[in-house]
């Protein structure tokens, strides 16, 4: 029962919430395959650690406040699909099949979703194009706004090259929307097809696929554990108690 009189409520009550969701978050499956969402990621031993579903370091687990971020995200994003559609754009979020329209190379071991395919619609748009959407912050907002997808956020725009590519969609630009969080405004870019990048971003995957079938532990992205990238990784410390290859 909730105690009303010794404790904070909205403590308690978050409380009972973050607990419920890091619960639920420790059932889901593994993922076993890299996903194109991260392939543009500076560190390649990361993506190695996530490959292989290495335990986290303790503590370095999403807290339920960062999952209900992420679940913003996923509402915010079916909230757009929503909204392109009243705007009279024929979106389609799911195959014949009901399911996500995706991608799998290498055997299945890279992989990739989309948010969706737009083949009609208003506008000076060519069809059919990659749609791909995000829920973003103040902050990365205003940089989207001021350098464009590919300057401000290489990770999205290798994801966004990735689906072109493999989904048959590279011959007209895709559209990138990503919503404020803070006051829902919207972004929107046209994205031309950059096959170096995804030449690249493919190209690093079978790069890391075969250092993991013989077990090679690539270089870090940092001399030092205090680089940021490594401050928020997950695997910092079993990162740093392992050997570093002679190419670090």
């Amino acid at each position: 029962m909730l105690d009303f009189i010794t404790h904070d409520l909205s403590e308690h009550v978050s409380e009972l919430i973050d607990t419920a969701m890091e619960r639920e978050a420790t059932l889901l499956p593994p993922r076993a395959y890299l996903g194109a969402s991260s392939l543009g990621e500076d560190c390649a031993r990361r993506l190695q650690f996530q490959y292989f579903n290495a335990p986290k370091d303790p503590g370095r687990h999403f807290p339920g406040r960062v999952l209900r971020v992420f679940a913003r995200g996923h509402r915010v994003e079916a909230w757009m699909v929503d909204w392109l559609r009243l705007a009279g754009f024929d979106l389609r979020d799911r195959n014949d099949q009901g399911e996500q329209f995706g991608f799998a190379a290498a055997g299945g071991r890279v992989r990739g979703h989309a948010d969706g395919i737009i083949v009609a619609g208003p506008g000076n748009f060519r069809y059919p194009m990659l749609w791909e959407c995000k829920c973003v912050g103040v902050k990365t907002f205003r940089e989207l706004k001021k350098k464009r997808l590919a300057a401000s956020r290489p990770v999205y725009a290798a994801q966004v090259a990735l689906y072109q590519a493999y989904l048959g969609l590279h011959e007209h630009p895709a559209l990138f929307t990503a919503v404020c969080a803070d006051d829902m405004s919207i972004y929107t870019e046209r994205v031309l097809f950059d096959r170096g990048l995804a030449q690249r971003a493919s190209d690093r995957a079978v790069h890391i696929l075969r250092a993991c079938d013989v077990g090679e532990l690539l270089p870090r992205i940092s001399t030092t554990p205090t680089h940021q990238t490594c401050r928020y990784c997950p695997w910092q410390e079993r990162c740093w108690s392992l050997p570093s290859p002679t190419t670090d």
